[in-house]
């Protein structure tokens, strides 16, 4: 399996953001994907997976050692008669929300407007519209780097939370995914609610320039977006970097931004809401590599 030295991430990340990593590779399958995870262990390299990087700030420095894109390793299986769904670490969200639909199997109709892979959305505990990941799903196969082998752990396993999950703490890789959706439905109805959830999404939110989607989680019962906005923060910007005018939990990359500029308008965006309300919002968002 060949990798390519000094590439770019900005170009896989939804922020288009980002250094160069040391090395890259996307695998295609799960041989090359083990090929790869065995070089970087024999050879003392350090590991990083990325998806769609629709969650991440990688820093302008980049990253060292070996970056593992999975969004070629798609594909899932569906069965409209049990409603269980087997889906590759790399398959968009999406489109699965999308293929189940067609299938008459509810429950992942929220889902839709995430733009990342099931990958991330296992990790990450991803959620919208009042639903989130750990609802459906039945387990998780995974592949320890130190050993190369494979294994299954279920749900219960994982202590899901609020965009938590025991996986961001742990060197695994996702392989797939399983889940129990609900049989017997009508496509249409499914793909009514999954067209909704899309259109409300999209009305709301600032699709039109790149962005991490939410920034902040919500500092339940209230939400960041609000207690942003309540600071006339909306529009504020630093370099290319602008908290969007649409919605308030969203940093859009209006031309020309650095990591380093959406790394200091998360921090001011803190620092003023703290000040203000007393809290302190934690990011969704991970960052990956050096930031000052």
């Amino acid at each position: 399996m060949k990798y390519r030295s000094e590439v770019g991430l900005a170009d896989f990340t939804t922020w288009k953001v980002g250094g160069p990593a040391e090395h890259f590779a996307e695998p295609e399958n799960l041989e090359q994907l083990q090929l790869l995870l065995h070089w970087a262990q024999a050879e003392g390299q350090q590991l990083q997976l990325i998806g769609a990087g629709s969650n991440l700030l990688i820093s302008d420095q980049g990253l060292p050692g070996l970056v593992i894109c999975t969004r070629r390793l798609q594909g899932a299986q569906l069965d409209p008669a049990t409603g269980v769904v087997v889906a590759q670490a790399g398959e968009p969200i999406p489109t699965l929300a999308r293929r189940a639909a067609k299938a008459g199997l509810g429950g992942l109709e929220w889902s839709v407007g995430i733009p990342g892979t099931v990958g991330g959305a296992v990790v990450m505990n991803a959620g919208a519209q009042g639903g989130c990941l750990a609802d459906c799903l039945l387990d998780v196969t995974l592949i320890d780097p130190a050993g190369g082998e494979a294994f299954v752990l279920p749900a219960e396993a994982l202590a899901y939370g609020y965009r938590h999950s025991r996986l961001q703490a742990e060197t695994w890789v996702v392989l797939s995914a399983r889940f129990q959706l609900q049989p017997g439905e009508s496509p249409a109805a499914v793909g009514a609610r999954t067209s909704a959830n899309l259109q409300s999404r999209t009305s709301s939110q600032p699709y039109q320039l790149p962005s991490c989607g939410s920034v902040f989680r919500n500092p339940e019962p209230l939400k960041a977006g609000k207690l942003i906005e309540s600071l006339g923060l909306k529009g504020y910007q630093i370099g290319g970097a602008q908290v969007s005018t649409q919605h308030a939990n969203f940093i859009v990359n209006t031309g020309g931004a650095q990591a380093a500029h959406m790394d200091a308008l998360i921090r001011h965006v803190q620092a003023e809401v703290e000040k203000a309300h007393g809290l302190r919002l934690h990011p969704e968002v991970m960052r990956l590599g050096p930031f000052a």
